[in-house]
């Protein structure tokens, strides 16, 4: 997102020696019950809480107040959680005065978080726009981490058709562009990548695994409630051992490199990288050209043409009679 450079100023009413946990990447991975559970093991959620629902039944665990001005944010934009596009990250200018004026709102969102070491932001939309957060977050004085979960792309696909009826091909651009966007933004953070079978099938190693490289303490831990939250209904869906070869087979190395990443195996981001650009060079072709299709060529727009035409001319000669006389 282009605009003037913000200035780095701190925040007066900022948090010393407190860690912000951002949960983020493709939702319907896991990030509800990752975000739970952290907040189990010692840190501190927002107020005033998304409330659970058939689609997520254990409760989704995200700020409503945080939702609601990124949802601003992106409706202003054109934009929305299910926009498969680079556009906002890549094309759209935000202005110094309206960049200034959502720090402003996420900075005063920060500033009613209670007061704690360590605190859990998990809310879905951050992914796409966490220059703006974590420019907040910096400027409000936390120290920044983050969290990301990784899912099997048939599993995620899955839920969302269950959640939303999306089709396939949605739900896996969705995929692609959420992971590869949360693992670009979050390098140069303390980080880790927690596969949710994993997680499910031993929380206790993983969340060992995330205080370690996340350098937070998580030893003061619910393990009872823990336990309880994390039940096997959780991962309704399951799949099988083939990733669909769809975007050039984008999708399954970027699973692979992820997984492996969620083993503690060395991350080629310089192969991310690759993906990352040719994905956004596909949508940005692919998004132009059907724009110019449906405004100049659809034959809906074609038939509506003349009318309009012949009724701007009208306008015009109303318009230039008014002005003689």
């Amino acid at each position: 997102m282009g605009g003037s450079a913000a200035v780095d100023v701190l925040d007066p009413e900022r948090r010393p020696d407190s860690t912000l946990v951002f949960v983020f990447g493709m939702g319907r991975s896991g990030t509800s019950a990752l975000a739970r559970a952290l907040s189990l093991c010692g840190g501190a959620l927002p107020d005033t809480l998304l409330g659970a629902d058939d689609g997520n039944r254990k409760g989704y665990w995200e700020p409503l107040n945080a939702l609601h001005l990124n949802e601003d944010f992106l409706t202003r934009h054109g934009s929305t959680w299910f926009d498969p596009t680079l556009r906002l990250q890549n094309e759209v200018v935000v202005g110094s005065a309206e960049r200034d004026a959502y720090l402003d709102r996420i900075k005063a969102f920060l500033r009613g978080l209670p007061p704690a070491p360590l605190h859990v932001i998990k809310e879905p939309r951050i992914t796409a726009l966490s220059d703006f957060w974590f420019d907040a977050a910096r400027q409000s004085g936390f120290g920044l981490a983050a969290a990301v979960p990784v899912r099997h792309p048939q599993e995620v696909s899955a839920s969302l058709s269950a959640r939303y009826r999306m089709s396939p091909e949605l739900a896996a651009a969705l995929w692609l562009k959420y992971n590869v966007l949360a693992e670009r933004h979050s390098r140069g953070l303390p980080r880790v990548f927690v596969e949710y079978s994993n997680f499910l099938d031993d929380w206790r190693a993983e969340v060992t695994r995330i205080g370690a490289a996340l350098s937070i303490d998580l030893s003061v831990r619910d393990e009872a409630a823990i336990d309880d939250f994390l039940s096997p209904d959780l991962q309704r869906q399951r799949h099988g051992a083939r990733i669909s070869q769809g975007f050039g087979g984008w999708i399954s190395r970027v699973y692979g490199a992820l997984s492996a990443a969620a083993r503690d195996e060395p991350l080629d981001t310089d192969a991310l990288d690759v993906i990352f650009d040719a994905y956004r060079s596909c949508e940005h072709a692919f998004r132009v050209s059907l724009h110019e299709f449906q405004t100049r060529f659809d034959p809906a727009a074609a038939r509506r043409r003349p009318i309009m035409t012949r009724l701007l001319e009208r306008l015009r000669s109303a318009a230039r009679r008014d002005a003689r006389h």
